[in-house]
Order: structure tokens, then C-alpha cells, then sequence
């Protein structure tokens, strides 16, 4: 894909969810998020790229004593399905004996948050929590009722991008979350 093409890409797409409620749905889910974790001094771990933008609209709204890092692994590169998970960084962070939460932009078939989890838990977190800016309804779970503790926007089967999802690369600053046509 280039420039041009992702240009084309936005102009046909459909709008989901404009920026407006993508923000009140983070509002949302930091209130719940507060609710739930604010008494276990947690580790937030940004799962990169895609959780850039939602972390960062995130954390302002957790006002209490936390951590902070992030990690990256991907299942996807700029491509549009997934192949094995190839790790590229790993937290610096000592998780033995913490509640950990992860934050990711999506999840879809689970497959890169449940092997991230799994990962916190052999370095001996305690809890581990997911929160996703948006999960995909769908029968494709690596898990069947695969869910994410916290959620923020649920949508249909379709490839979308926005506010931190890209498509083959592009539009991870979409303002709001859109469907490719």
C-alpha cells in the first residue's frame, strides 16, 4: 500500500464511531478501570504499536499510583492476517507478585493477548487484567467466550482502523474508529 492508496482506503470508509464517543468509552472504562484495580499498585502495559493512542488517552484518566512500560509483539506486521507471534520487545519490569493490565487496541481472535497474558503470568504476575479499546464480536476466539475485562467499544466482523488499529500500516491517527469498505 502507499499513499495514495491509503488516501483512497480513507475516503470509502466507513465511520463507526466518531472521536467524540471513542473518548467516552475511555472515559468509561478508566472509571471502571479505577473502581477495580486502584488498590493493587498495578503495572499498565501498553502493547505496541496499537495500544499507543488508547494508552495514552487512558492513563491521564487513572489517577492513582501505578507503573508504567509497554512491550511489543505482533502476529501481523502491516499485513492484514496473522502468522506467528514473533516478540520484538519484552517489559523491563519485574511482574513476580503484581496485578498487571494490558492495553491493546483490539481484540480479535485473541491469539497475541492470550499469549502476552500468559507470558505476565510465567513471570509471576498475580493478576492480569486486559483492557481493549475495541473487541470484535465474533465465533474465532483462540479461547471459545474469550472476553476482555475491560471494554470500550464492542463492533461487528469487519477490518477496521482508527485511533491506534492501522490498515497495512496507515491510519492509526484516524480521528475514530472506521471500517474499510
Amino acid at each position: 500500500m502507499n499513499r495514495e492508496e491509503a488516501k483512497i482506503v480513507f475516503a470509502e470508509a466507513d465511520l463507526l464511531m466518531p472521536i467524540n464517543e471513542v473518548e467516552a468509552a475511555i472515559t468509561r472504562m478508566a472509571a471502571e478501570i479505577t473502581a477495580q484495580l486502584q488498590e493493587s499498585d498495578p503495572i499498565i502495559l501498553c502493547i505496541m504499536n496499537g495500544g499507543l493512542i488508547f494508552t495514552g488517552q487512558l492513563l491521564t484518566k487513572l489517577v492513582f499510583p501505578l507503573e508504567v512500560d509497554y512491550l511489543q509483539a505482533t502476529r501481523y506486521g502491516h499485513e492484514t492476517t496473522g502468522a506467528k507471534l514473533q516478540w520484538r520487545v519484552k517489559t523491563q519490569l519485574d511482574l513476580k507478585g503484581r496485578t498487571v493490565l494490558l492495553l491493546d487496541d483490539i481484540l480479535d481472535e485473541g491469539v497475541t493477548l492470550a499469549a502476552i497474558a500468559d507470558y505476565c503470568r510465567q513471570q509471576g504476575a498475580t493478576d492480569v487484567f486486559m483492557a481493549v479499546l475495541i473487541e470484535k464480536l465474533h465465533l474465532r476466539k483462540v479461547t471459545p467466550g474469550m472476553r476482555a475485562d475491560f471494554t470500550g467499544i464492542e463492533v461487528g466482523d469487519r477490518f477496521i482502523f482508527g485511533y491506534g488499529l492501522d490498515y497495512k500500516g496507515y491510519w492509526r491517527n484516524a480521528p475514530g474508529i472506521y471500517a474499510v469498505k
